[in-house]
């Protein structure tokens, strides 16, 4: 089964992806302490770089075939069968260029908030996106772990250096929940290497048949990895910590692409490695991701801290994602990818638009603002957009993909559809009060006089405006990617031709 293409580029552009920022990260390394600008120009000029490579992945990508592309491989360890193994297919090709896109936001977001250490953060940062985008690419099960694994270093220095004040213990909470789940898929993955003929090789790996009560197994096993990074109730506790601690940058790359590794792991893994026991434990999955949306839409409302109702809206957004990729379908799979797309956007631009205001107030509390709107009107502006986005407002990004994910759910289970569809209403409920809050009632003394934003922040929160509104007019530009691996990856898990119908009738709808 030929289930790759040869790589059409003529040179390995994943391996350049993946190294750039490592290279970065080494030159930032070789410099002088007392010299910050430079270390800031270093990491603003390679993540620029890393993004304008990542573009070509856009514009050469077959959007005609699931066969993954730009493949690279060479042996790494033979006495293991370990090889160096990338490709990219229409599911993972979009995380690419979110990963690279947040990293430039993320340097221009922290060039005047960090203030100490301003050389290791942006080390940090660098080596976060290599191993980012290294998760993305891989197609050996053991390089895949590794990345998996790299992040949580610089992350946990991120949120443990450069945090708030409860830092350290939000830091260790985020490790400790992390690694334990990954502990268990490296047993799941180890089980699968000596089953299937001692081999790491993903795509060899789909190609085999494995009993039902292992399947049930590893299907646990890699949930106790992959739901924690979702994060999915009960194992979510430590985002919200995770979250009000970490510095604006942190937060930004939580949200908008660490988390999603988790619904992406279910997709490349969970469910082409183990249809059976992902056919049977749907009603399971189907049941805590409608829990997630309504237990963190209530959650929500009472919060006080603006950075953590915004972690405890992830919960129930992610929720949103995991109905659509276990209702099965077509159209809850691609609203599912399209809308941890849409959330990394949104909540993304949320969480830059909370630091913006932080690093002027140094308060997160809701009750220490009030009328902000009147003293930073371009700012307010910006907020409504990215408020409208987060609640599904017709014309953004969030629109289009809640819309299909209710349209898979109510297909594959009528109470999933009505109960996530209240999730909707929650969520408009409590984004629009604290937008109330925030932004009109009487003026509050602390605001009066704020700046409103800069150039500087400006560039930095209008690619999410322009990519909201992209999206949310003419979603196909991004779902034309996803259909031929969707189709594919559902024929695996169905073992039928019924996705293909639906996959045409949604291509229709959307073009």
């Amino acid at each position: 089964m030929v289930q790759t293409m040869n790589n059409t580029m003529g040179f390995p552009i994943l391996s350049m992806l993946i190294f750039l920022p490592l290279v970065g990260a080494a030159v930032i390394l070789l410099l002088n302490r007392a010299n910050e600008k430079a270390s800031k120009m270093v990491s603003l000029l390679v993540s620029i770089a890393t993004f304008l490579l990542s573009l070509l992945l856009f514009t050469n990508f077959d959007k005609s075939t699931h066969l993954m592309q730009f493949v690279e491989q060479h042996e790494w360890i033979p006495s293991l069968n370990m090889t160096y193994y990338l490709g990219l297919d229409g599911i993972s090709v979009l995380f690419v260029l979110l990963s690279t896109l947040v990293t430039i936001l993320c340097v221009l977001i922290s060039w005047e908030s960090i203030k100490t250490k301003t050389k290791e953060f942006f080390i940090s940062l660098l080596v976060m996106e290599g191993a980012m985008i290294g998760v993305f690419c891989s197609l050996d099960f053991m390089l895949f772990y590794i990345f998996w694994e790299a992040m949580l270093i610089p992350m946990y220095l991120l949120i443990g250096v450069w945090g708030g004040p409860n830092r350290v213990y939000a830091a260790v909470k985020f490790f400790l929940y992390t690694l334990v789940g990954s502990v268990l898929m490296l047993v799941g993955i180890i089980v699968l290497y000596f089953y299937a003929g001692r081999t790491f090789d993903i795509l060899e790996l789909m190609t085999k048949a494995y009993p039902f009560k292992m399947q049930l197994v590893l299907f646990w096993a890699f949930f106790a990895a992959f739901a924690v990074k979702v994060p999915m109730f009960p194992v979510h506790t430590w985002l919200p910590d995770a979250h009000t601690e970490a510095p604006t940058a942190g937060s930004v790359i939580l949200a908008a692409v660490l988390i999603k590794m988790g619904a992406y792991g279910f997709l490349r893994f969970s469910m082409p490695l183990l249809p059976d026991a992902s056919r049977a434990m749907t009603p399971i999955m189907l049941t805590l991701s409608v829990i997630a949306i309504i237990y963190g839409g209530i959650i929500c409302l009472a919060q006080t801290d603006l950075k953590r109702l915004i972690a405890y809206s992830s919960v129930s957004h992610m929720g949103f994602v995991t109905l659509g990729i276990f209702a099965l379908n077509t159209q809850g799979v691609e609203g599912g990818i399209l809308q941890m797309l849409n959330h990394g956007i949104v909540t993304g631009a949320l969480f830059l638009s909370v630091g913006i205001i932080y690093d002027r107030t140094h308060t997160r509390v809701i009750a220490d603002y009030g009328g902000v709107a009147s003293v930073m009107p371009i700012y307010a502006s910006l907020f409504i957009v990215f408020t409208l986005a987060s609640i599904g407002l017709p014309a953004t990004n969030g629109f289009i993909g809640e819309f299909l994910i209710l349209l898979g759910g109510f297909t594959a289970n009528q109470w999933a559809g009505v109960l996530a569809a209240s999730g909707i209403i929650i969520g408009a409920g409590y984004m629009l009060w604290l937008y109330q809050r925030v932004f009109f009632m009487e003026t509050n003394p602390k605001v009066a006089g704020l700046q409103d934003v800069t150039m500087r922040e400006l560039i930095t929160l209008l690619p999410m405006v322009i990519l909201i509104f992209w999206i949310g007019i003419y979603p196909n530009t991004f779902l034309s990617f996803m259909h031929p691996s969707v189709l594919h990856l559902l024929e695996r898990v169905n073992g039928g031709g019924a996705p293909a119908v639906a996959a045409n009738v949604m291509t229709q709808i959307l073009k």
